[in-house]
């Protein structure tokens, strides 16, 4: 396999969100192109649930549809799901691999590494072409996972492993971390319910977690390509309304009304002032 580059820290190429994490990997070898697009990595366990995976999947494909890069690990359970709704979402899908790129791991996944490939993406290691997948590779490579990211969603996590020590290690990084609430009593669920314990924003499909990470990176550039969303319209009075009143007036529901005013105050649609709503 001879269609790699290798990408050395300080040179063209090299993706600057790592220049500013500890332990920056000092080079990269990289399949297919790096982009600049804003990205969100979606992560989880490797024994994910069927509803994991298929929450995964969605939000995999509204990231996509978004128009954001999809980061993950390739790995089998949540991070399989991701990428797979990636590409049938038509975006751009970022692998971060445990082993040289010229070595597909889990072999299974390598069908779906060539997609993201030939859909625009990139597969990526700092390990060296013929390096082989070993356990201790993998929590030092999601330092790689979390740094790309403006924004990292836990879909479903144990107690402990991978998906946690991104989490712990995007928080480090500056990073928002976004996780999925779940039962308490189920053990995939337990990493994600102990995140939102510790100051994790819950998020809770597809849509909210567009709508959260729109504050993060900005408005979707589906929604700047076409003006307006149906997902950010609010019903808002012509002559000014209490943050309260909107709330009521908008279901009742604080956290979700709150996001779409910092949403639409964002993409200039609305003014807040002394807690006081207008039309722009």
């Amino acid at each position: 396999m001879t269609d790699h580059r290798r990408i050395v820290r300080g040179s063209p190429g090299y993706p600057a969100a790592l220049d500013y994490i500890a332990d920056p990997p000092a080079q990269l070898w990289v399949r297919g192109v790096l982009g600049e697009e804003p990205s969100v990595a979606v992560v989880g366990t490797r024994r994910a649930t069927r509803y994991g995976m298929n929450l995964a999947r969605e939000m995999g494909m509204a990231l996509a549809r978004a128009g954001w890069t999809v980061v993950s690990g390739l790995a089998r359970g949540i991070d399989g799901a991701a990428h797979r709704g990636c590409v049938e979402g038509g975006g751009r899908g970022v692998a971060v691999l445990g082993c040289g790129v010229d070595i597909w791991y889990p072999r299974e996944h390598r069908q779906l590494g060539e997609t993201l490939l030939a859909g625009g993406g990139a597969v990526i290691s700092e390990y060296p072409p013929g390096t082989h997948p070993e356990p201790w590779r993998f929590p030092a490579r999601n330092r790689i996972i979390s740094g790309l990211s403006a924004v990292v969603v836990v879909v479903e996590a144990a107690a402990k492993g991978g998906a946690l020590i991104t989490a712990r290690l995007a928080a480090e990084q500056g990073r928002e971390v976004f996780a999925v609430p779940g039962d308490v009593d189920r053990k995939t669920s337990v990493g994600t319910n102990l995140l939102i314990r510790d100051g994790a924003l819950p998020v809770f499909g597809a849509a909210d977690l567009v709508e959260a990470a729109s504050l993060v990176l900005g408005p979707p550039a589906a929604t700047l390509a076409g003006g307006s969303s149906s997902e950010i319209d609010l019903d808002l009075p012509r002559n000014g309304a209490s943050v309260e009143e909107v709330i009521e007036a908008n279901g009742g529901d604080p956290v979700a009304v709150l996001r779409r005013l910092g949403r639409l105050e964002a993409q200039g649609h609305l003014r807040i002032e002394a807690d006081e709503v207008f039309r722009a």
